[in-house]
């Protein structure tokens, strides 16, 4: 079994257990989506995603659990109820074990805490050069650009030296994005890019994950992460249209690359500035590409 087909495989389970997680997810039903047997679905899933296939529909499920605990007034046992635990004990006990603190207490003070991010293995292998994506090209080149004023504000930020996604995730890890995005305050989605002039060190090359956050934001941040205060700025915000292929995310991202770097700032009087981060915000079908450039009107 060469692993393309491996891949190919655990895709398929990856998106089963997606469609399916609040249903009754049994291993006869994923193997059979697999096309294998239950033992080597499940081998080549944990060999492929570093998690067993219980181990990530549960945090799937938790995950879940705690955005309904954030963004609707719910009873925890009903949440846990739908989570498919059998008992409020239960999912406490597994919530506390996934997050650090209890499900009661995250629907009381919403802290940030750490999402469970299920990356798609396919798009992992293709921005790893391991596959090469079966590419539909009908995606729309339009761009559409957006003024943005930002007010004075905080920035969340976790640096790295790495000069792709995922290369930046084996160096700090994956966690960033799912504790950016529990962020009730933030600003935007998660993103990656460049960091403003006065907060890159010297040796680095300015590259971090980050969100924005409003200026009287104060709830704790992990070791590691850090935070500081930015100026008001203005973003020009790139959006390409939605698509239907996930895996046509690079061309996505690439067709908002190029309209940016093909603006006319000049002309239509602005100038890139170095005052604010450079946001990257990646590719998703519903939404479409994604970038923020920080600019400032030129001074005739």
């Amino acid at each position: 079994m060469g692993l393309s087909d491996k891949i190919k495989a655990v895709s398929r389970m990856q998106y089963y257990i997606i469609a399916h997680l609040d249903e009754s997810i049994t291993l006869d039903d994923i193997a059979k989506v697999a096309g294998y047997s239950k033992y080597h679905a499940a081998r080549i899933f944990k060999e492929l995603t570093g998690r067993t296939l219980f181990e990530t529909i549960r945090a799937l499920r938790l995950t879940k659990a705690a955005q309904t605990l954030q963004s609707f007034n719910e009873k925890v046992v009903d949440v846990a109820i739908s989570s498919g635990f059998d008992s409020h004990d239960g999912f406490t006990r597994a919530f506390f074990q996934q997050f650090g603190l209890t499900p009661q207490k995250y629907h009381m003070e919403t802290p940030p805490i750490k999402w469970f991010v299920h990356y798609p293995i396919e798009a992992y292998y293709i921005l790893k050069g391991g596959i090469k994506p079966v590419l539909n090209e009908k995606v729309s080149r339009t761009v559409t650009v957006t003024v943005v004023e930002r007010p004075a504000r905080k920035l969340i930020f976790l640096r790295h030296n790495a000069t792709d996604y995922f290369s930046a995730c084996e160096e700090v890890g994956c966690e960033w994005e799912g504790f950016f995005n529990s962020i009730p305050e933030k600003f935007d989605t998660a993103a990656g890019g460049r960091l403003p002039k006065f907060l890159i060190r010297p040796n680095t090359n300015g590259h971090a994950f980050f969100v924005e956050v409003p200026l009287d934001y104060c709830k704790p941040i992990p070791d590691g992460y850090e935070i500081a205060e930015l100026p008001p700025c203005t973003y020009l915000y790139f959006n390409g249209m939605p698509f239907e292929d996930p895996n046509n995310f690079p061309i996505a991202i690439g067709i908002v690359n190029e309209a940016i770097a093909n603006y006319p700032f000049e002309r239509f009087g602005w100038e890139k500035s170095d005052d604010a981060p450079y946001l990257g915000m990646g590719a998703e079908p519903e939404t479409g590409a994604r970038a923020a450039v920080p600019a400032k009107k030129l001074i005739k």
